[in-house]
């Protein structure tokens, strides 16, 4: 059984916790997020420490309570620090380019992909091959970065595609031929 729920967040100096009506607010340094928490699920707030409770004992409420606690602390650290994905782009021919606040990459499609970033997450291209993501809100990022990354899936022959920079591909022999 996870005890990740009874696990107290502790919150940074410079960050503001706000919790009225079911709705947190977190603010800090990067910028604000705000979330509903579930009716079983009830937060208590001290000065630099949350704790996540709930209503009563049942599986399903011990399983929100570690989800709850977990979003309302990825939160926190998201204002306070941030969040980073790093995706890389293997292939001949395959490069990324950000033009605003759009990235746009040759796939080996017979066109280039435009893929507009959603409000909240900023991207850096560095060596027309890495893709670095960030942003304050961990959910958003990882399913922005996901997206990007299933436009091109990386393949197990030659390893080309878009693959996230800590993944590793486990790479397949190809036919041999037969004489």
């Amino acid at each position: 059984m996870s005890r990740v729920g009874k696990k107290p967040i502790t919150v940074p100096g410079k960050t503001k916790i706000t919790y009225k009506d079911r709705v947190i607010t977190v603010q800090g340094e990067k910028g604000s997020l705000t979330r509903t928490i579930h009716p079983n699920i009830d937060l208590a707030i001290e000065k630099d420490v949350i704790t996540v409770t709930m209503a009563k004992e049942t599986q399903e409420n011990r399983a929100l309570q570690g989800l709850t606690r977990s979003l309302v602390a990825n939160m926190v650290i998201g204002v306070d620090k941030g969040f980073e994905r790093v995706l890389e782009i293997n292939g001949i021919g395959y490069r990324a380019s950000l033009s605003g606040n759009t990235l746009v990459l040759n796939l080996g499609f017979s066109h280039p992909v435009n893929f507009e970033l959603p409000d909240g997450i900023a991207a850096k291209v560095d060596k027309n091959n890495t893709v670095t993501l960030s942003g304050i809100n961990k959910e958003l990022l990882g399913q922005t970065a996901a997206s990007i990354r299933s436009l091109r899936p990386p393949e197990p022959y030659k390893g080309k595609g878009i693959k996230y920079a800590e993944e590793y591909i486990q790479r397949k022999a190809g036919k041999t031929g037969t004489k």
